[in-house]
Formats: structure tokens, sequence, C-alpha cells
């Protein structure tokens, strides 16, 4: 049911975007394992690229909080795990692609804990391989999961 709604909601925001092209800010976490830096969380959302395997992260507004701070806040709350020591920032990219001005922060850091608990916007979490060599064969990634992975590598 909480799918559902937050699907439908979903929908409903880009018919928005694509008549006001808002401006947003949102950011993205390559969540590392504590106990292996060579993996990373990877997740699926509930509500939207339901077979997408993609990044935690989501929206903030610069006034009120900074990136990093978003970074930390989206982590514990999708995943209900704290980001320990420093976040990298690992690039900010400017996208159009869903209809709306969006300027996204990709943070690299490291989880407090290797188990994590997912929110109901998430539908599943995975730990994977930084080469994705344990990734199962023709499931999708996100270009911002694949974005992190190539910046992080540099």
């Amino acid at each position: 049911m909480a799918s559902t709604v937050l699907t439908a909601a979903h929908r409903v925001r880009r018919i928005w975007w694509r008549l006001r092209r808002p401006r947003t800010f949102g950011v993205k976490v390559l969540l590392l394992h504590p106990g292996d830096p060579g993996r990373f969380l990877a997740v699926r959302h509930s509500y939207v690229d339901h077979e997408r395997w993609a990044l935690p992260g989501g929206r903030y507004r610069p006034a009120r909080e900074s990136a990093e701070s978003a970074a930390r806040r989206e982590v514990g709350e999708e995943l209900d795990v704290a980001v320990v020591g420093q976040l990298r920032r690992l690039t900010t990219v400017r996208s159009t692609a869903e209809g709306k001005r969006d300027t996204i922060t990709i943070f690299a850091g490291t989880a407090a804990a290797g188990a994590v608990t997912t929110s109901v916007e998430l539908r599943e979490a995975r730990w994977f391989r930084t080469d994705l060599s344990d990734l199962p064969t023709g499931d999708p990634v996100s270009r911002w999961l694949r974005t992190a992975l190539t910046s992080h590598r540099s």
C-alpha cells in the first residue's frame, strides 16, 4: 500500500516538474562497507525504477542544510545506519533528465555497520563489490551509481 502511494505521488511530482521546471538539489551516497572498502551498498527503490540498482540519497534545501548534512540524514532515514568519519565529495552533476533543473552532489563515505534496515522508500539493499563483479547478469544500474564508482576509482 505505501509503495503504491509513493509511486503515485512520484508520478504527480514528475508532471509538476515538467510544467514548472523547478530548481532542485539532491544527494547520493556511495556507502562503503565498514569491514571491506571494496564493497558498497546499492539499493532498489520501492516507488520508482524498481529493478535498477541505485545509491541511497534524496532531496535537500541548501538554505536549510548542507549537502553533506543531507547525505548523512538520507542514509540514516533510508537505511537506519550512520556514516562514520568524513564524507568525500566525488562530484556534482547538473541534470534536466526528469524535467527539472537538478543539481546532484555525490559523496562517498563509510557505514558505521554492515547491517542495515530498509525504510518504506526502499525495496532492497545489498552489498556489492565496487567492480560490480558480483552484480547479477542483466541487472540494470543507475547512471548515478556508475558515475560514483568511476569517480571513486579516480
